[in-house]
């Protein structure tokens, strides 16, 4: 069993460590072999949390912008000296490749450094007034209380990026990380007593009973923001609770990313962007590719490259060198990607390499499906697993018309070198963030965020701290 000081295996509530009686196993997904055992926290843990961190805001809020980015500064700066640690607390509970474990600390942290800066740039308005003797003034404070449920795929970055929004806008910050990969979160904690966030600032309450765990953070009246990263499935279900108390919230839902390839790109360069994009984290990523659509002149030139690419990718445990693709993160998460695979061959879809499990349970092969159509399983739905679908296209429109049907409107990428090309593409595409000829899209400089129904609300850039201020007039009379 790995020992750190930064693996911690209890809720953390106003500057405390809370036990439970009852506990759950933490299950590295390459071994099935337990990382740690959680104590098991409950709705009533919760309910403290909000309360701690209510208790909480109004000196954080009072505090200045300046005197708040120090502490996050110290926060960044910590992470970073413990990437590694870090990184390998990740892997071990997630199952992503070493190399990109240390990459979502960083990009995590990225979002702690630029928020320390950008909260110090919250600005308000003067307008003019409709009459002489009135003065009108626009000014921005922190909502409250925040609480945000997030997913086990990023389990540091999606909580790193929440809370050093709603940190630097002077909220307070309650989450739930998923219970399948509660230790980043824990150590993001034990970081933030060492950086000097107050108690009861950052709170993080770890437990199996998500349903009613989740009404507390959804329809408590202390709670004024909540943010969600997962499903849009699940999230439907959170909005509808958030509606009780007309809460401030932000969505971050599925997506269904198409990569289009036209006939005038460079097509080495797409096929290398396509396979870091499609495989990242075995294919759970939100944004990652989910439907590879190639004009049908370069189709062949194109498949043949990009299927030697994935042939050539290892498979094994996130701790070992040179490992590109680590485990699913469940047997049933591959069992379901298994099953894509299979209903889409039945319905006239051509494996062209992968298709198997490997390694174990967890594991399935990076797969490449040919002659698959969009109404295909494989191209309909998410798929949250190590499989590219290519689908053939003739013309710019049907590429766009293609890309389109989808309900969701999260990424979208394309290859093109004609700017003519570039600028009707990029402005047709229904996606809130569209890539062009880079999948690499995501930064803490840039507003991460879909449309449709992959949520509402943006994270990241000089918009992401909206979601998190309120926006108050005041009308000066009598002057």
């Amino acid at each position: 069993m790995y020992h750190s000081a930064l693996l911690k295996n209890t809720s953390f509530i106003n500057g405390k460590w809370i036990s439970s009686s009852n506990s759950f196993d933490v299950i590295n997904p390459f071994n099935n072999q337990i990382v740690a055992k959680v104590a098991d926290a409950n709705a009533n843990n919760a309910e403290q949390a909000v309360i701690a961190a209510k208790n909480a805001l109004k000196t954080w809020s009072a505090k200045s912008a300046h005197d708040r980015a120090m502490i996050l500064k110290k926060w960044f700066t910590l992470i970073m000296e413990n990437q590694d640690e870090l990184a390998t607390i990740l892997t071990l509970e997630q199952g992503k490749p070493l190399a990109e474990a240390k990459g979502e600390i960083a990009y995590g942290a990225s979002f702690i450094e630029w928020f320390a800066e950008e909260g110090k740039r919250v600005y308000g308005d003067t307008i003019q007034a409709p009459s002489s003797d009135k003065r009108i003034v626009v000014i921005k404070q922190p909502v409250g209380v925040v609480a945000a449920i997030t997913p086990w795929n990023f389990p540091n970055a999606m909580i790193a990026r929440k809370a050093a929004a709603a940190l630097a806008a002077g909220c307070t910050f309650v989450v739930k990380p998923a219970t399948l990969t509660p230790l980043s979160a824990l150590a993001l904690a034990e970081l933030s007593v060492q950086a000097g966030i107050p108690a009861g600032v950052f709170n993080v309450v770890v437990g199996t009973d998500s349903q009613q765990m989740g009404e507390v953070l959804t329809t408590h009246k202390s709670i004024a923001k909540f943010t969600f990263t997962g499903s849009t499935a699940i999230g439907k279900i959170l909005l509808n609770q958030c509606a009780s108390t007309v809460k401030k919230v932000s969505m971050e839902l599925g997506g269904n990313a198409p990569f289009i390839v036209f006939d005038d790109a460079d097509i080495d360069a797409a096929v290398k962007s396509a396979v870091t994009s499609k495989f990242r984290n075995a294919g759970q990523t939100c944004v990652c590719t989910n439907r590879i659509l190639v004009q049908s002149s370069i189709l062949e030139e194109f498949t043949t490259k990009f299927v030697s690419a994935v042939q050539s990718l290892k498979l094994g445990s996130g701790l070992e060198e040179n490992i590109s693709v680590g485990p699913m993160i469940t047997k049933s998460a591959t069992t379901d990607v298994k099953k894509l695979v299979i209903d889409s061959i039945t319905a006239g879809a051509e494996l062209l390499t992968g298709g198997d499990s490997e390694l174990g349970s967890n594991f399935y092969q990076a797969t490449v499906l040919a002659n698959v159509t969009n109404d295909m399983p494989i191209a309909a739905n998410e798929v949250f697993g190590p499989v590219a679908p290519i689908i053939a296209f003739n013309t710019e429109q049907e590429a766009i018309e293609v890309a389109n049907d989808t309900e969701y409107g999260l990424a979208a990428y394309f290859y093109a070198r004609d700017i003519g090309r570039v600028w009707r593409v990029a402005e047709a595409l229904e996606f809130g963030m569209v890539g062009i000829n880079d999948s690499a899209i995501s930064n803490a400089a840039a507003p991460f965020g879909g449309i449709k129904q992959s949520g509402n609300g943006r994270e990241g850039s000089k918009y992401g701290l909206d979601d998190y201020m309120e926006i108050k007039y005041l009308s000066m009379g009598g002057i």
